[in-house]
């Protein structure tokens, strides 16, 4: 899940619009990034773990008339980065393959990488070598592959760079001569460009200058794994465990007596439970039908999901698309607690339903620091009241939906939530009691 972007110019492209391709994509990931240009008869890519921003102050691109960009949110892969460079394919793509693993046991190619993404340059690779075209490869891709798939492949030796989506996270602009791409549509319109296509489920080709090589640099300073591979420790797992216990729960709904300011009847029915009314009454899908009907834009997107990649939101989207039959586009907030089973539900989904996704990432490596520092802390003079902490993430997520419905020029939301997922239990450790009579989700805002 980042953002890639690029400028391809028969002159020397403008510095300011790439800075403003650059710092747009950078919202969607600053965890490392990467830059190919092409100056003086030959190509140069430079990959980085660390901001977008950072890298392109670094770069000389002054005499540059074609470079392409990634600013990345990492989600595998912690040694590896982008541009993936192998038999001089070049593949910048922005997404999750869930499936790569998979696909290595289908393709000839051995594997050399940890990063998904890896896989898109050895298809294109095999590809090019029994076709020698890049027309076409799209098809070949999006068969093998499950997952986001929006990807710019460039073959410097055939002069060929190949840009493609499968779920409609990529644009292609004009300004003055000069060709743009990017995974959003809304630096395309800051910069004045006109004729902006989305492309979805298909491929265009654009000729670019032909060289037999391309040189490679990599930086690497970063020491830590943002996203540490899954181990099962039974050390820790056994101490989960309490095959006895004396807690009193609620006969009825479960509830144990640590709940904050519970109590039980004789029956060992809770006030919870007593306390309980129905939020809402189910109405007929048909009034939904008639509420959005004046949202809807003639074929083009009319609506914002946002979505977690978790169950409720993953329902949602489905009868968004399929029920509603609105054009959505998905919205997720990354603050450094977005777990990768998530994040692959969000791939999966994105491209399964033909949705865009707009993500908006913190630095998730600060972020993540500073929640370990937090819950340190908590751990050495404990309060259940600090369990808020890890719904912090919050705020930021409804600053930005505000912020990513004026950039898409679209007014509506439609969430999916469940209304029976309350958490009285914050204010109770709190120190508040319950308030039983609360009609709304968001009461407190």
């Amino acid at each position: 899940m980042c953002g890639i972007f690029g400028i391809i110019s028969q002159e020397t492209i403008d510095n300011d619009d790439l800075k403003v391709l650059g710092s747009h994509a950078r919202q969607r990931g600053r965890d490392s990034s990467g830059l190919i240009s092409f100056s003086d008869n030959k190509y140069e890519a430079k990959r980085a773990d660390y901001d977008i921003k950072k890298l392109m102050s670094e770069v000389d691109l002054k005499k540059s008339n074609l470079v392409l960009g990634h600013s990345r949110l990492i989600t595998n892969g912690f040694a590896d980065n982008q541009p993936v460079v192998r038999g001089g394919v070049c593949v910048f793509h922005n997404g999750i393959i869930v499936n790569d693993a998979q696909i290595w046991g289908r393709i000839k190619s051995p594997r050399k990488l940890e990063i998904d993404s890896e896989v898109i340059a050895a298809i294109a690779e095999q590809y090019v070598e029994e076709f020698s075209t890049l027309k076409g490869v799209s098809s070949e891709i999006f068969d093998l592959c499950v997952g986001v798939i929006s990807a710019a492949v460039l073959v410097p030796a055939l002069g060929q760079l190949v840009v493609f989506s499968n779920n409609g996270s990529l644009y292609l602009a004009g300004k003055d001569g000069v060709k743009y791409f990017s995974s959003e549509s809304y630096p395309l319109r800051e910069l004045g460009c006109s004729n902006i296509k989305n492309i979805k489920n298909n491929e265009i080709l654009i000729d670019v200058p032909s060289s037999e090589s391309i040189e490679l640099s990599d930086s690497k300073k970063r020491t830590k794994n943002i996203i540490p591979g899954f181990a099962i420790n039974k050390n820790e797992s056994s101490l989960l465990e309490y095959p006895q216990h004396s807690i009193t729960r609620c006969t009825k709904c479960i509830l144990p007596e640590t709940m904050p300011f519970i109590l039980f009847d004789m029956e060992g029915v809770c006030n919870y439970c007593h306390q309980y009314t129905p939020r809402n009454t189910p109405k007929p899908k048909e009034e939904i039908f008639k509420l959005v009907e004046p949202y809807r834009r003639n074929g083009d997107l009319d609506c914002i999901v946002p979505f977690s990649g978790g169950r409720d939101s993953c329902y949602g989207l489905h009868l968004v698309v399929k029920e509603l039959r609105m054009k959505p586009i998905t919205y997720t907030y990354d603050w450094g607690m977005v777990t990768d089973l998530g994040r692959r539900n969000i791939s999966r989904m994105s491209a399964e339903l033909g949705v865009e996704n707009i993500i908006v990432a913190a630095d998730i490596e600060k972020k993540r620091r500073n929640i370990a520092k937090n819950l340190k802390a908590w751990l050495k003079a404990p309060h259940l009241g600090m369990i808020s902490i890890l719904t912090a993430g919050d705020k930021h997520f409804f600053r930005y939906i505000e912020k990513v419905k004026q950039q898409t020029q679209i007014s509506l939301n439609l969430w999916g939530v469940n209304p029976l997922e309350v958490t009285h239990f914050k204010s109770g450790f709190l120190g508040i009691p319950p308030a039983f009579e609360e009609k709304r989700v968001y009461m407190h805002g």
